[in-house]
């Protein structure tokens, strides 16, 4: 990897966790304007992997206060009321950006469930636990980590659940 780590790399290597750090090319340009990007298929476009691999970190704020990460692949969308369900929450809406980037210290496109700038109630999709290995932020755009799953529910305290809705 060049340059330096992140504390979302840093987490997973102070825990002497099985991964691999992969960084590629991002066009951040291509956000802009009227469409939101999609970073995590340019992601899995970048990294040669299937979507259903790659995992996003959206945070929504449950019962209008409380934030919590959604962790979903990026060809899915986040079931707000499953994510509340499984917090014991009744309601969720995504948070606006610069809430999310408050409250994990990361700029939105590289949202990592690791390392934050604080420890936010998780919730991983539970597609995440199919596959060898899968792929997260790791804490900037551009920089992914591979690892399993179940080592990601692991580092975050995350509670596993069918958050994602496929359209």
């Amino acid at each position: 990897m060049s340059g330096r780590g992140t504390p979302a790399s840093d987490v997973v290597r102070r825990a002497g966790v099985a991964h691999t750090i992969h960084e590629f090319e991002r066009d951040d340009a291509a956000g802009r304007g009227d469409r939101r990007p999609s970073w995590g298929l340019e992601a899995a476009a970048a990294l040669g992997v299937s979507p259903g691999r790659v995992f996003k970190t959206l945070v929504a704020k449950v019962d209008e206060t409380r934030p919590v990460m959604g962790v979903v692949p990026v060809d899915a969308e986040l079931d707000l009321k499953a994510l509340a369900a499984a917090v014991g929450g009744r309601r969720a809406a995504l948070a606006d950006a610069a809430e999310a980037e408050r409250a994990t210290g990361y700029r939105v496109g590289g949202i990592s469930p690791l390392g934050g700038r604080r420890r936010l109630p998780t919730v991983i999709d539970v597609s995440a636990l199919e596959p060898a290995t899968i792929f997260v932020s790791g804490g900037r755009r551009g920089l992914d980590l591979e690892l399993a799953g179940s080592d990601l529910v692991a580092l975050t305290g995350a509670t596993v659940g069918p958050i994602a809705r496929r359209a």
